[in-house]
């Protein structure tokens, strides 16, 4: 057996749920926080630590190399040592001390050299500072006195009161961060069992809630999908999920329609093929039973059969040609012509059913216009139109087909005044097979004749619509664009603008 290289598609039932999804992605999120937490608190503390302590001594060395001399320095030098943990040095370039300030005790590394040592250490980083060549010289360094690390700062900085420079000498303890990063990190390990806790049930209450508004709709959409047309989708939750139920909502009422719509259309082509089926199984009984031998009796019955085959191919021949229209695939042959020729052309077809039954037919024209359309298909939409008003017009028989010159386009009406029909029912006489109550043809037609005219229509971009009042009669009408212009096309059943023009 042949093993296939496609590979198998998940099922529906062995997919992660989105509630699940949302808690995963929650809880990563919750894991990754934590852990940019540990590493700048617990691996990054003491260097980070360490560059902010130096860039708090370079700000205080930049302060008061600008502010030495003025009246408040004392003052300010004091204030800085004090604020900054800070033991702060001024000296000539001799080395003579000029000023100072002490905030870190005894056991300062510059104080003790200062006393002690007359400066043997500060000399020593002055002449670092001197073979660098830079501005300052920072270095951390170890206080064997109490067993700490410092930062020891010296810079350079002269004044207008003497051509010689001054030096600055700034000692800072970096000792407070070790007991800090400790109270730090057992502090992290408490607040990450806690927030990972919190994480936890929070995720879960947020998928929860997430995923429950959407739970509810597939479950819904299930009962919907096996035939339930009477669900209401829940609009309850967030905006994205109202907007869903809604969409789901309109789908369902569309589906509803269409359902109908399509059981109305099986019962009517069911009925119309039935009915000359049975008909042309009725009448070739009789020739073999009856009229086999009465040449006059036979034809007749011939006659029947050809006229009810004729309707069958008549009904598949306008379901074939409307859903090759609906489709898209009909291509357009536009030509130019004279509406005069083509209407007055239609209206010959009629000449025996105007002897024979009666029917008072009339062309009403305008200046006759040259117009661009697929001359097959306006025939055919004349034609329908005609046929349907035959159908409807009653005992009146009277129908007139109208040309109306506008400034942009020509409109063609054709008029009956037989029993009209209802503002209910306006919207729905270009569906597909649709009939209803009231709406009973009583010469033979095949009931697609209206659906085909709409989709010629549309695929001309012509408007076109209806207009009818009960016991008045109706007037079906489209309008063909002047120059070979389009017009968008209307619904059926939609008020004509130019109504009051007219």
């Amino acid at each position: 057996m042949k093993r296939s290289d496609k590979p198998k598609q998940k099922t529906a039932g062995s997919k992660r749920t989105l509630r699940f999804y949302v808690w995963w992605y929650f809880m990563l999120f919750a894991v990754l926080v934590l852990l940019l937490l540990w590493v700048f608190q617990y691996f990054l503390l003491a260097s980070y630590y360490r560059s902010a302590r130096l860039r708090s001594v370079e700000k205080v060395s930049g302060e008061l190399t600008e502010a030495y001399g003025s009246d408040s320095f004392e003052n300010e030098i004091r204030r800085m040592a004090f604020d900054n943990s800070m033991c702060i040095i001024i000296t000539d370039s001799s080395g003579k001390l000029q000023t100072g300030a002490n905030n870190l005790g005894y056991f300062s590394k510059l104080m003790l050299d200062s006393f002690n040592n007359t400066g043997y250490y500060m000399h020593q980083l002055k002449g670092e500072l001197t073979e660098s060549g830079k501005d300052y010289i920072s270095k951390i360094v170890k206080n064997d006195s109490i067993s700490s690390e410092e930062i020891i700062y010296v810079s350079s900085f002269k004044t207008e009161r003497s051509e010689n420079p001054y030096y600055i000498y700034i000692e800072s303890s970096l000792e407070p961060i070790d007991s800090t990063v400790s109270t730090i990190r057992e502090q992290l390990i408490y607040i990450t069992v806690i927030l990972f806790e919190l994480a936890f049930i929070i995720t879960l209450f947020i998928s929860k809630r997430l995923s429950s508004p959407i739970v509810g709709i597939t479950e819904t959409a299930k009962k919907f999908g096996s035939g339930d047309f009477s669900v209401e989708f829940d609009q309850k939750g967030y905006r994205e999920v109202s907007e869903l139920s809604e969409v789901l909502d309109n789908a369902k009422t569309e589906i509803g329609k269409v359902n109908k719509l399509r059981a109305d259309l099986i019962a009517n082509i069911s009925h119309d093929l039935r009915t000359p089926l049975t008909m042309v199984k009725a009448y070739a009984e009789m020739i073999r039973d009856l009229s086999g031998d009465n040449p006059e009796k036979r034809n007749e019955h011939i006659q029947i059969i050809i006229d009810e085959a004729d309707r069958l191919s008549n009904l598949v021949s306008n379901i074939l040609e409307l859903s090759k229209l609906e489709s898209g695939n009909l291509e357009l042959s536009r030509t130019s012509f004279s509406l005069h020729d083509k209407i007055k052309d239609v209206l010959t077809r009629y000449t025996l059913l105007i002897e024979e039954q009666g029917y008072d037919i009339a062309f009403e024209p305008d200046e006759d216009r040259i117009v661009t359309a697929d001359a097959d298909k306006l025939d055919q939409v004349l034609y329908n139109f005609i046929n349907n008003a035959i159908n409807y017009s009653g005992e009146n028989k009277r129908i007139r087909i109208r040309q109306i010159n506008k400034e942009y386009c020509t409109r063609v009406e054709v008029a009956d005044n037989g029993k009209g029909i209802s503002k209910e029912l306006l919207p729905k006489v270009f569906d597909r097979y649709y009939r209803g109550d009231k709406v009973q043809r009583e010469v033979v037609g095949t009931g697609l004749g209206l659906s085909i005219c709409k989709e010629i229509l549309k695929k001309h971009n012509f408007a076109f619509g209806v207009q009818s009042e009960e016991g008045k009669g109706s007037t079906f009408w489209f309008e063909i664009p002047i120059n070979g212009g389009e017009q968008k096309a209307e619904p059926a059943g939609s008020k004509d603008p130019n109504a009051a023009a007219k």
